[in-house]
């Protein structure tokens, strides 16, 4: 209905004993105050049969006995349960922080009757189930339930078993900065249809979850709908899209093969960027208002079932002479990989390097270019995927093969600003000012020098792009024309599209689309495009990532007006990972 995503919703119960596995801690309630007891068989003693002595001068070390991590998960639920928000946050090791969210959970949520019940240990860590009512003047009250987790540390001063205080431990769906909040909702909510009138959910497309809170976010107000009372997460003014950390750093290993890189989401300070904020519970119903989109809900459904078999999958579609978005999944709904996702995108980056290059004069498709087994720049030594070489061979044999040498040796060659110029005037990646409909991350190339540099032409370094991005680079690859995605119609608020600055000549378009229908039908991405020809074309990507045992995998292709980009996460190589994806769509569409 264009609502944003909902815990779900279960009947609270009355109140239990807290039981951490095996450890009972009993909830007295008289006169209004509540009273926690753990109750250890006599007395507190340590699995090791060690008791805690309170004397003790030594600080205790080395890692948590279950019986500490069971003792302090109870102390702080107990506390948090019976409503000590002073005694819960000190068994935490920022009580400033978390006596800032247990009094927002309360006054800024309104959630009262609070029942915490703990579940399995598992290491360090405590999952633990909430439930709770959520109370505002004038509306029926509503109970509340979900699922949270805690981790145990041990404080570095004096030994003591905390609770590692992070916003998630009071609700998973809370970053740094974010806030429960009850009241009159933010913005009203939107009924999304796709480009047939059909009404998108995500109830029908687990997908869209991320997609409909920004929908909402961005036209509640526009599209004509009244707000109602909400329980909701009201996100920081500066949250940041992240699924994880910034990093550049490459391994020593990295410098013989490609450049390692940790995936990343990068940093966008623009506010139409941000997380949208998220409907946990809803008090009484709000009006909603009408928004059509692009989606075809044939693709879409095509796509949600594509990704939900592979972990970590991501795919979009676009129409290459219109730029709209036909279709974008994750198999993780809880964040948008497709349209937010900051990720090296690996060798589907040269289609943009070879543009350059034969722009520059560098490389033709059908001359002589070198592949050599391994080639070094700015002290690294790179090489090929096993270390193949081509002796004598094309540029186009080259790119077919996904020849990691044929595109460092052209490094010296090129200014430090080359990639980024070429990304920027004639793909209309990586100025930040795409006004797609939803919050997107609108792809990077920042400017680098030396190894870093030349890395970044195989789209390692400091690359990053998303499933989107790349649709759109195989997509003005195709037409020869950067068309701007959007999912909605840039008519229905007044709003201008993002453009090129110059368009591709004729000359690259020609010689860029020969490479990519090359590589569909005899190259790295020919078995999996099998019998979509002859108006395609392909290209296969893997990046690799410090910390991963796989590559990330990466494809891209268009057929007819159809273009689409996939990653599956620790994938391996594209073209057996995300090229089947990818290449299912596009049946699908013809």
């Amino acid at each position: 209905m264009g609502k944003r995503r909902r815990v779900a919703e279960e009947n609270s119960s009355n109140n239990r004993p807290l039981v951490v596995g095996g450890l009972i801690a009993a909830v007295v309630v008289g006169g209004g105050a509540v009273g926690a007891y753990a109750l250890f068989g006599g007395g507190a003693v340590a699995e090791d049969g060690s008791s805690s002595a309170s004397g003790a001068d030594a600080v205790k070390t080395g890692p948590l006995s279950a019986a500490e991590v069971r003792t302090a998960a109870t102390t702080f639920l107990t506390a948090w349960q019976g409503g000590s928000v002073a005694k819960a946050a000190a068994a935490t090791d920022d009580a400033v922080a978390a006596k800032a969210a247990l009094t927002g959970f309360s006054e800024d949520g309104r959630i009262t009757d609070v029942t915490l019940t703990p579940g399995k240990r598992s290491g360090d860590a405590v999952a633990f189930s909430v439930k709770g009512t959520v109370s505002y003047e004038g509306t029926p009250d509503k109970p509340l339930a979900y699922k949270s987790s805690l981790t145990v540390v041990r404080n570095a001063k004096d030994g003591k078993p905390l609770v590692g205080w992070k916003p998630s431990v009071v609700h998973p769906d809370l970053g740094e900065g974010d806030r429960l909040v009850t009241g009159e909702a933010g913005t009203p909510p939107v009924k999304a249809l796709d480009r047939d009138g059909g009404e998108l959910t995500a109830a029908a497309y687990p997908s869209l979850g991320t997609v409909l809170d920004g929908l909402r976010e961005k036209y509640g107000k526009e599209a004509g709908g009244k707000a109602g009372i909400e329980l909701r997460v009201v996100r920081a003014k500066s949250s940041e899209s992240s699924e994880s950390s910034d990093s550049s750093k490459s391994t020593d290993a990295s410098r013989v093969s490609t450049v390692s890189t940790v995936s990343n989401t990068s940093k966008n300070e623009d506010a139409d960027k941000k997380v949208p904020d998220k409907t946990l519970l809803e008090l009484s119903k709000g009006t909603p208002g009408t928004l059509k989109t692009t989606l075809s809900p044939s693709l879409q459904k095509t796509a949600e079932q594509q990704v939900s078999a592979k972990k970590g999958a991501s795919v979009v579609v676009v129409r290459p002479s219109t730029g709209e978005i036909l279709a974008v999944a994750n198999s993780n709904p809880n964040f948008n990989v497709a349209f937010q996702g900051s990720l090296a995108p690996g060798s589907t980056m040269k289609i943009v390097t070879s543009a350059l290059l034969i722009e520059e004069g560098l490389a033709s498709s059908d001359k002589p270019h070198p592949c050599p087994k391994y080639e070094t720049y700015g002290g690294w030594k790179f090489q090929n995927v096993d270390k193949f070489k081509i002796d004598g061979g094309t540029f186009k044999a080259s790119f077919a093969r996904s020849c990691n040498t044929a595109f460092i040796s052209q490094a010296k060659k090129l200014d430090n600003d080359s990639l980024t110029k070429e990304t920027q005037q004639v793909f209309g990646l990586g100025l930040n000012n795409w006004s797609v409909g939803v919050p997107t991350f609108d792809g990077a190339v920042p400017v680098q020098s030396d190894a870093q540099m030349a890395a970044s032409l195989i789209g390692q370094g400091g690359v990053r792009m998303n499933p989107l991005n790349m649709a759109s680079v195989v997509a003005t690859a195709k037409t020869g024309v950067f068309k701007q995605p959007y999912l909605v119609a840039p008519s229905v608020d007044d709003r201008s599209l993002a453009t090129a600055s110059r368009t591709m000549s004729s000359k690259v378009q020609t010689q860029l689309r020969e490479l990519l229908q090359y590589t569909a039908a005899a190259g790295s991405a020919a078995e999996v495009m099998a019998g979509l020809g002859p108006d395609f074309g392909a290209k296969t990507g893997s990046a690799e990532v410090d910390g991963q045992k796989k590559p990330n995998g990466w494809f891209t292709a268009w057929k007819g007006d159809l273009a689409s980009a996939g990653v599956v996460q620790q994938g391996g190589r594209g073209g057996e990972s995300a090229g089947p994806i990818v290449a299912a769509l596009l049946r699908a569409g013809s």
